[in-house]
């Protein structure tokens, strides 16, 4: 495990009270960090200080520990999924710069940002029921425990009410709004109050009743209310049967804002409907004291707190919900729906801090006090809280401020980072702990600027580049996985107009395919990224195939880089250099194709044509004129012409020419080579093979015909 201020690590590498043991053991503690995630690896290293004893310590655990816990498979689908809408406003962004600011401004922009968020609240709210249902299940534990996401759910969506609402209802009263927040959110009173109350002959005896009664009226919850109300009808007192009589309708007729589609007319019928509460409330004031108690309790104290939060009386609703235990949140949306029926977004905030002043949120509970500032109309003070209880909360809702213009765009002068970006990509920090995740890594993280852009450059490189799988029939790699994920990087690269990064990765890439002797891969990702010293190196590597294992095995894996040959030589930028070297390994192995088939006349043909093209390099002279040997000396035909063997007759004498000037190994590299232990001596008397055949060959060929005539061409 990894904190902030220590380590732990199991098992210990010291016991407790044994860290000076450890130093005397002449040990000390390092630690290095993974470029492929936020992985530290921690281990025992001698100290180098001149401790004494450094016995007992020549293999030492090595110790695995991340700052992040790893996404699990049920936390990766939501990450994964949750990933899909911020590419969508990212998408909405451009188009935003594409057609100017205020296309964000309208209705198709507010719209679609609103749909978007939206999107968001109802997939945490899904997430929430289905680790509530995967908490049930041992096997299936959820790595966050439900209550995460329902706290998610209930930040996201008390910032969508205050913050993104329809539009054209920006101005609109919110109280009916954040009543159905809260009682989504916040569910009381409970469904088994009510049961238990419902079953009693005379509820109104249970010590519940009032207070069951009360809440649902705080709620809103007119239909339980009135129900419960009409239990009174039973009750011994005719004035509380009376009265409960005439507050049922008035409970069913509160004016609602979505019942009016002009907020004048609302306001006209709040106006109506309170001229009848202050009514009720004459009639209650006027009951006589003796008459206000029943043998339980006094009946009329708990009536006249009901009439009184119709009334919209702000003391009473505050000690309502101070003697029920609510909080500070029911006092607020309480005011929003009795007391001020016609309270606006913007208003919130000259009503909040007078409640939290009596009534402060827990400083201890991180979703209390994010409500308290996004009810505060402070939604930067809301993200500090929202990165405390998850970092995916705090990227997310500052993308969507930014896009609202509840922050400040700029970016800060010491870090260089605007406070959006630097919630992204603290989010994008928490996902490289996961290695698998690079694709959402780096989505997040090219959207943060010039500092992201970096950080997403250096993430694609990294990306781990394996070949997991079987070899085929003929022996050669299932390379599917590597080629996908190469395939996923370029694909990734050109989303976000990453050309260098992309031609990095398939250096990398070619690389990796060179150690599994893929060539012809290793060739394409090396053309792809227009690394032409790198496609050398390829060849050469094929080359030294033959001089490893000899021309069966060269011939084969020539096969696999032959078909690039055109598509490589008709690259513009194609530097002529490693292109004339890829030509001379495919030319070389048709020639090693050609004499294992017995096609001796077209091999000799290819051998004096790579001579003559001036193909073969300088340190293949000497080990193709030895293999000429054997096509000399054919006893049948005459595989060469006599001008032919005359150029070999000529480069012959160069290579001895240049041994003697002190220049032989230039020449007869990969003959010495291919000779173990030889020399350039060694190298010298096996080409005097080839010299007596030529010998022998012009011999022949005066045999058969005259004075240095060409006798034979190449067949046809």
């Amino acid at each position: 495990m990894f904190s902030t201020e220590h380590l732990n690590l199991i098992p210990p590498l010291a016991e407790a009270g044994g860290v000076d043991d450890f130093l005397r053991s002449g040990r000390m503690l390092l630690s290095t960090s993974s470029p492929l995630s936020d992985t530290l690896a921690v281990f025992a290293a001698a100290n180098t200080s001149g401790i004494q004893n450094r016995q007992g310590f020549s293999e030492q655990p090595i110790f695995f520990a991340n700052s992040e816990m790893t996404p699990s498979a049920e936390r990766r689908l939501f990450i994964g999924d949750t990933s899909i809408i911020f590419a969508a406003l990212q998408n909405l962004m451009n188009t935003t710069r594409s057609q100017g600011p205020e296309w964000l401004q309208n209705e198709e922009g507010q719209r679609m940002i609103r749909k978007l968020t939206l999107d968001y609240i109802n997939f945490t709210k899904e997430c929430w029921i289905h680790a509530s249902q995967a908490a049930n299940q041992p096997d299936a534990a959820p790595q966050y425990p439900a209550d995460h996401y329902r706290i998610l759910y209930s930040c996201l969506s008390l910032f969508g009410v205050l913050y993104v609402p329809e539009y054209g209802l920006e101005d609109a009263p919110v109280g009916d709004d954040l009543m159905e927040w809260l009682n989504i959110q916040f569910i009381e009173p409970s469904t088994e109050e009510g049961d238990h109350l419902s079953a009693l002959e005379s509820p109104w005896e249970d010590e519940m009743f009032w207070p069951y009664l009360l809440r649902a009226t705080l709620r809103g919850l007119s239909k339980a209310a009135t129900f419960f109300l009409g239990t009174l009808s039973r009750h011994s007192s005719n004035n509380l049967r009376r009265l409960s009589a005439q507050i049922s309708p008035l409970l069913v007729s509160q004016p609602r804002l979505q019942d009016f589609s002009v907020e004048r007319d609302f306001a006209y019928a709040s106006h109506r409907w309170k001229d009848k509460i202050k009514v009720l409330r004459i009639e209650l004031d006027g009951i006589p004291e003796a008459d206000r108690q029943d043998e339980f309790e006094n009946w009329w104290d708990r009536l006249s707190d009901l009439v009184g939060i119709l009334e919209g009386r702000g003391e009473i609703i505050q000690k309502v919900c101070e003697d029920l235990g609510a909080d500070w949140k029911e006092v607020c949306v309480a005011w929003g729906v009795f007391a001020d029926t016609r309270l606006r977004r913007q208003d919130l905030p000259d009503i909040v801090p007078h409640v939290l002043e009596d009534m402060p949120p827990d400083p201890t509970n991180m979703e209390d006090v994010m409500h308290a500032a996004l009810f505060n109309g402070d939604p930067v003070k809301a993200l500090v809280h929202a990165a405390q209880i998850d970092p995916w909360l705090a990227a997310h809702l500052a993308d969507l401020m930014e896009i609202l213009s509840l922050m400040d765009k700029e970016p800060n002068l010491e870090s260089g980072l605007s406070l959006r970006n630097y919630h992204v990509l603290s989010y994008a920090h928490y996902l490289h702990s996961d290695p698998a995740l690079w694709r959402i890594t780096v989505a997040y993280m090219y959207s943060c600027g010039d500092i992201g852009t970096r950080g997403a450059d250096e993430v694609l490189t990294r990306v781990p580049l394996k070949i997991e799988g079987t070899r085929e029939a003929d022996g050669s790699l299932n390379v599917d996985d590597l080629a996908k994920i190469v395939k996923d990087i370029n694909a990734t690269c050109y989303e976000f107009q990453r050309e260098e990064v992309r031609r990095v990765v398939c250096r990398v890439a070619a690389q990796t395919f060179v150690q599994k002797k893929e060539y012809g891969l290793a060739l394409s990702y090396c053309s792809s990224a227009e690394d032409w010293p790198g496609l050398g190196r390829v060849v050469d590597r094929v080359l030294q195939e033959y001089i490893n294992a000899g021309p069966e095995q060269f011939t084969y894996y020539v096969a696999s880089i032959a078909p690039s040959l055109q598509a490589v030589r008709t690259q513009p930028g194609a530097q002529g250099i490693f292109i004339h070297r890829l030509v001379f390994a495919v030319r070389y192995a048709e020639f090693h194709q050609r004499l294992q088939n017995q096609d001796l006349y077209d091999a000799a043909w290819d051998l004096i044509t790579m001579f003559q093209e001036d193909l073969v390099p300088k340190s293949w002279w000497g080990a193709i004129l030895c293999e000429a040997a054997g096509l000399l000396q054919h006893k049948s035909n005459l595989l060469f012409s006599y001008s032919s063997a005359c150029l070999l007759l000529q480069r012959l004498e160069e290579v001895f020419t240049r041994a003697d000037q002190g220049s032989g190994d230039d020449y007869l590299r990969v003959l010495i080579t291919r000779s173990n232990g030889s020399t350039s001596k060694d190298a010298l008397n096996q080409l005097q093979v080839t010299r007596l055949a030529l010998a022998k060959y012009f011999a022949r060929c005066a045999m058969i015909g005259t004075g240095g005539k060409q006798l034979f061409e190449r067949r046809v």
